[in-house]
Parts: C-alpha cells; sequence; structure tokens
C-alpha cells in the first residue's frame, strides 16, 4: 500500500470515529512512521509503505481512533516556543498555560536573579519554558510523581538547563526546601464529580492525579496556597491556575493566608484562568 492510501484509508476510519481534524492527524502519525515531514509525504504520496511500517501506522490510527491524544501517541507537544517530551504519565501542555508564562515575564520584566518553585510541575513545560527566557533565574520544581520528574529531567537536559533546575518527589504538604520569589502552580482543580464529563480524550488517557481536585475541586488548591504562604518571600508573588467557576472561594483563601489578589487573567475562551497574587 502506497502512502497517499494508507492516509486515506486512515482519514475514513478516523471521520467514522469523530475524531476532529482527520487528515492533520493521519499525516502527523505517517511522519512519525517514516521520519519523515510533511512536505516529503505530499511529494512521495505514491511510494510503498513497508510491511512494517503500514502495520506500525494502523496501529497508531486504531489508537487514535479510540480517542488516545496525538501528543501521547508521538510523544511529544509544542508549548510556548519549545517542544517538549511528554508521556501519559504527565498532562498534555495546553495553549491556555501559556498565560502563566506572559504573566512572569511581565512581572519579571526588569528583575534578573530570582528563584522560583512549580508546585505539581507535570512535564515541565511551565518552569522550563521560563528559565528558558530568562537567563539568570533559577529553579525548583516539586511532583508527588516521580515518572512526572523522570519526564522533567529529559525536558531539562533538551533545553540544556539541568544546571539552573532541581526536582524532588515530594506531597507538597511534605515540601520545605528554600524560600521563593515566585510561586507558579497548575493544580489538578477538577471537581471529583465532573471528572465523568470530561471528553473521552481526557478522561480515558490523561494521568488523573492531575486531573482530580477533590471536592469542589478546590482541595489541592488549598494544599499550594497553605504551603506557599509557608515557602513564599514577603512580596513574592505567586500565580495560580484555577478553574473558570472557583475565582471567588480561592480568592478567600488566599486572603486568609495574607496574599493580596493583584489580578484575574483570561483564557483563550475568556473564562477566569489565572490569578495573580503578591504575599503581603
Amino acid at each position: 500500500m502506497n502512502i497517499e492510501s494508507a492516509i486515506n484509508n486512515a482519514i475514513e476510519l478516523l471521520s467514522l470515529n469523530e475524531i476532529n481534524n482527520p487528515r492533520l492527524d493521519s499525516e502527523i502519525l505517517m511522519s512519525k512512521v517514516i521520519k519523515k515531514n510533511k512536505k516529503y509525504i505530499l511529494l512521495n504520496a505514491n511510494k510503498e509503505l513497508t510491511k512494517k511500517n503500514q502495520f506500525y501506522f494502523n496501529d497508531l490510527i486504531d489508537q487514535r481512533s479510540k480517542g488516545k491524544p496525538i501528543a501521547y501517541l508521538i510523544g511529544k507537544k509544542e508549548f510556548w516556543k519549545y517542544e517538549f517530551h511528554i508521556s501519559e504519565n504527565v498532562l498534555i501542555p495546553r495553549p491556555d498555560t501559556e498565560l502563566i508564562i506572559e504573566q512572569v515575564l511581565k512581572i519579571t520584566k526588569n528583575k534578573s536573579r530570582l528563584s522560583i518553585l512549580d508546585i505539581g510541575v507535570g512535564s515541565g513545560c511551565i518552569l522550563l519554558s521560563i528559565l528558558k527566557e530568562k537567563k539568570n533565574f533559577n529553579g525548583v520544581g516539586v511532583d508527588i510523581s516521580k515518572k512526572c520528574l523522570d519526564i522533567c529531567q529529559i525536558n531539562s537536559h533538551k533545553l540544556d538547563l539541568n544546571k539552573r533546575v532541581k526536582f524532588f518527589k515530594s506531597d507538597i504538604d511534605k515540601f520545605n526546601y528554600g524560600k521563593y520569589d515566585l510561586i507558579i502552580s497548575n493544580p489538578p482543580y477538577i471537581n471529583k464529580l465532573d471528572l465523568k464529563y470530561l471528553e473521552k480524550d481526557i478522561i480515558n488517557f490523561e494521568p488523573k492525579l492531575a486531573l482530580d481536585g477533590g471536592l469542589e475541586g478546590l482541595s489541592e488548591i488549598r494544599k499550594v496556597i497553605n504551603k506557599s504562604s509557608e515557602l513564599i518571600k514577603i512580596k513574592g508573588k505567586l500565580i495560580l491556575e484555577i478553574a473558570f467557576n472557583q475565582k471567588e472561594k480561592v480568592k478567600k483563601m488566599l486572603k486568609s493566608k495574607g496574599f493580596y489578589v493583584n489580578k484575574t487573567l483570561k483564557d483563550l475562551a475568556k473564562n477566569d484562568r489565572c490569578l495573580v497574587c503578591t504575599k503581603i
């Protein structure tokens, strides 16, 4: 079978299973299989696939038809200006989360040396993107999952940042290392009872640990705020990602722990997404 026929068959299967962007997904997966770019695929549509590559491609398409996200199938995801290695052990980086990086760059424009803590560091995409932009900043990432931290190590080496970042496996409740000018966190914030309503691509494949925020979705946020109030320097900034409907409750928690809420940032859909606060 040639490349074009294999892609057309794949598009048909993905369309039947109501997968968005079936052509794009098929071309991305073909690129992975034959290790060539999209231009090569277009110029060599009649080239025959080896049996091995045909089998591998069909397997990837079958997994995609069941909802497995493209990022997990190809093992990488673009975020900010960089490409991050990811696996099913980490949450897939979202464009909305780039808000945190934009905000950090804005508020640290005139700062040269800062220490940053990322609570629930995941793939490392937020912390490492900031460190890549700010050459004199140092970072610490903490996560309860060793598998996440293994991914972080891969990404920090890939971006040549391993000398400016440290990673720790710990529940944030038990973490007591250092004092920080800036703390960032994108914690699990989905209400436990709402998990079943998530799209199948998310709930069937992304790690529950990174999604489940307990009752009202506030359990992990509360832990992050409590520990941040101990680990942050006076006048230090905390930037916290939240769900669209949590702003008022989270603001109360922050105020009770000595934080002044500077502003709320809205995501691409104009929903409340991040709170920017100062320790007073």
